[in-house]
This record gives C-alpha cells, structure tokens and sequence, in this order.
C-alpha cells in the first residue's frame, strides 16, 4: 500500500452544476463537491497531491477549452492521475455509449455537446502515469442499463481503464444523486465522510479497495444504489488519504504505544518512522505542547542516537527539557527519562563528563522518587557507573558496578542479561571473575 507521488500525481476535479437542458435538472450539491474534494486531496497532513497539482473545472460547456485542460494534465501526470466526475451521465450514438454532460448539452444527442467517455478514457490510457483512477458519480440514463447493459455487462465493464482503477456511483435519479438539502451528493458526500473521518480500527492508508467496500456497505444500508468498481494490477491498493480514525486522541495514545514498545524491543530504525508521523498528528490534533507530543519528541530524539546520531539527539533532547519541564512536575516520570536519555547520548557524543555530571544528580532524584530498587534506578545507576569508568573513575565505578550487582542477583537472578552485563562490566573494571 502507498500513496500517490504528491508532486508527480495530479487529481483532476470535473463537474457540471448547472444546465440548460430542461430535462437535465440542475445539480447545486457539485459546487461543493469539488472544492470539498479539492480541500481534502491537497490537505497537507492528509493529502495526496499538492495544491498546484489539483486542477477544478466547474460548468466548463467548450468541449475544445475542456479537451486542452485535461490533456495538460494527463501529459503532466507521472506517478498518478485521478480524474473524478459529477455531474449527469447519459448516453447516445447508436452504441448507447455513455457521456458526461456539460452545461450545454443536449440530453438526446449528446455527441456534438457531451464529453463522451471514450475519448476522456483514451486520453487517460495515453497519459505517462502509471495509476489511472477514474471516479465517477453521475445519473446514467434508464437505457444505459436496459440496453447497453441487457448482456450483464455491469457498468464499470463499460467503464473499463487499462491499467487503472474505476469506481461508478449508481445513482439513477434526482433523490439518490442529490438528497435535498444535503451539501454534497450521495455518494460523493459518503465518500468525503470516509476520507475525513476516516475508518475507526481501519489501515492507515485508505486505499481504494477499502473506500470501495465501505462505500457498498454505507449504500446499501441507506437504501441507495451501491457503487460499482473495476480495477487492474494493483490499483486498488493505492491509497485516497490517511485514516483520519487513527488521528484521534485515544487512537493516537494507542498508535503512540504500540510505537513506544517497538522501540523499547530494540526496533529503533522502525519505531522512528511511526513516530515521525505520529508527532505531525498529535501537533495538529494535541497541540504541541501536549504531554504525549512531548513523548514522542523525546522517543524520537533518543531513536535519532539509537540509529548513529547521538550528538543530534542531545541537541532534540536539550531543547525538549526546558519544554517538557514548563508543563511537566520536575519529578515526573517524562522528565527523568529526558534527563537520562540526555545524559546517554551526551555520554554517546563523546561528552562523558557532562553525561556524569547530569547522572549524578539524576541518580538520587530517581532514588528518591521511585526508590533504590527500581529497574529504571538501576538503569541510570549502571549508566553513572559505566560513564565514570570511561573518565577514569575507576574505583568509583566499581563501588557502583558491587552495589548494582548485589541488588540485580537478588531481584532478577544471577543468570539475567542485566546482571550479566553488570558482572561483565565489573570484571572489566578490577580482577574479580565475570
């Protein structure tokens, strides 16, 4: 799963509101439709496409301006180009051939002031991208379904983009296309809902299998026509948008969790990609001056260090301390850990006497708030005594490495990986057995 190329893809929003037709009612809800569209495509935590790269056309009626805009776009397209309609479907020509009314078309004979959907689909087909999306939400004409469709060819077979992905509302009258007094219509306004709350307990990404099978769901259970879909090679893994769900506070404390403890079980290099993106959220959601943002900064600036930049880490971590502390009691538990995390990647940098100095006010502090016996106590303790050893207080840090030692055999064991370790670091420092 992945989401367009923001650079590279373009997103182009047609739709026809108003018509001269008086057998084609109006359709107000498109206005809002596609400037809703565009709002949530180019949305700069959300999106897929920037701003520039999102083209409107609203009540376009000169097939010769239309044809020049789209081409321009297609040509531009490189990555992937979503192409979307409301508006009116009807059909024509002999073939009962579907096309996209515009402003000014004739309802009964379409081909000399309709945008016939064989031309726009061999223009995607020419276009460099690689995906090609097309959505459609239009009224198709009682004969599209009883004749060009009495073989059981479903619509979207008609509708058919090599290398691509359709998807066709079936919306067959006034009431279904435009509920009155709604802003958007049907289905584009359940598909707006899906891509900006998202899909609780959803993927991230909303890709268009998932919006799709949504969408039936939504549709059938109000009674409307369900949409229909056709897609080839992957496309429908291609994602509209970020689960907007995951982006709630609840959710983001539990996406924020399950990132810490990936990187608690030493998966650094994959925890700092979840919280890169969980920081952007909680920022736009939380605030930044939230506690559990504040978290995440200090996790990801420890991960920076975990992955070959400590001195980097020091620098996140010494500009998140006074922030942390501004919001934070002094022995609150955030706050210690910066304080260590700070210590260690000073210590890491190169800047041992200054880790030891930092240690050795932290070590009494943890001592007094969570006691002698606390693996977090006995963390920083180990830390000061290795700290002190690579600065030549050797004698110090093996009166540390004794004490650590008697209490990490008497509360995990004399075979666990921290006495281990602490046995280890203790024979290195005197003569006696590791």
């Amino acid at each position: 799963m992945r989401l367009p190329h923001p650079h590279k893809s373009r997103v182009v929003l047609l739709g026809s509101s108003s018509y001269a037709d008086e057998s084609l009612p109006d359709v107000p809800a498109v206005r809002a439709n596609l400037a809703d569209l565009a709002a949530v495509f180019t949305d700069p935590d959300h999106g897929i496409v920037a701003p520039e790269n999102c083209v409107r056309i609203l009540d376009e009626s000169d097939l010769a301006r239309l044809g020049s805009t789209l081409r321009t776009a297609f040509r531009e397209a490189e990555d992937t180009l979503l192409v979307y309609f409301c508006g009116h479907g009807v059909t024509g020509g002999r073939r009962h051939d579907l096309y996209l009314a515009l402003p000014g078309s004739d309802a009964g004979y379409p081909e000399f002031n309709a945008l016939e959907y064989d031309k726009l689909r061999s223009a995607l087909l020419d276009s460099p991208a690689k995906t090609k999306i097309v959505i459609l939400d239009c009224c198709l004409s009682a004969r599209a379904f009883d004749h060009s469709l009495s073989d059981g060819t479903s619509v979207v077979d008609m509708l058919d983009v090599e290398g691509g992905y359709v998807l066709a509302s079936a919306g067959r009258d006034k009431v279904a296309l435009a509920p009155e007094g709604e802003r958007h219509t049907a289905f584009t306004g359940q598909l707006l809902r899906l891509l900006t709350d998202g899909v609780p307990e959803g993927p991230d990404l909303l890709t268009l299998d998932l919006l799709y099978r949504q969408l039936r769901t939504i549709m059938r259970g109000a009674g409307l026509p369900e949409p229909e879909r056709i897609g080839t090679n992957t496309a429908d893994r291609l994602g509209l948008g970020r689960n907007r769900a995951l982006t709630s506070g609840p959710a983001l404390l539990e996406r924020q969790a399950a990132a810490i403890a990936l990187a608690e079980s030493g998966d650094w290099p994959g925890a700092t990609g979840l919280l890169r993106v969980i920081l952007k959220d909680q920022e736009r959601v939380l605030g930044a001056a939230h506690e559990a943002t504040l978290r995440t900064r200090q996790y990801l600036a420890h991960g920076q260090g975990q992955v070959g930049d400590p001195r980097g880490a020091a620098e996140d971590l010494e500009r998140l301390l006074p922030e942390q502390s501004g919001v934070l009691p002094a022995d609150h538990d955030d706050v210690l850990r910066t304080r260590q995390y700070l210590a260690v990647n000073l210590g890491e940098a190169g800047d041992r006497d200054r880790a030891v100095a930092l240690l050795r006010v932290l070590l009494p502090d943890r001592r007094r708030v969570l006691g002698h016996q606390h693996p977090d106590t006995l963390r920083t303790s180990h830390m000061l005594a290795r700290n002190l050893a690579l600065t030549g207080c050797r004698e110090e840090a093996a009166a540390l490495l004794r004490e650590l030692l008697d209490v990490r055999e008497h509360l995990i064991g004399a075979d666990h990986p921290h006495t281990v370790r602490t046995r280890r670091d203790l024979a290195a420092l005197t003569d006696e057995p590791a």
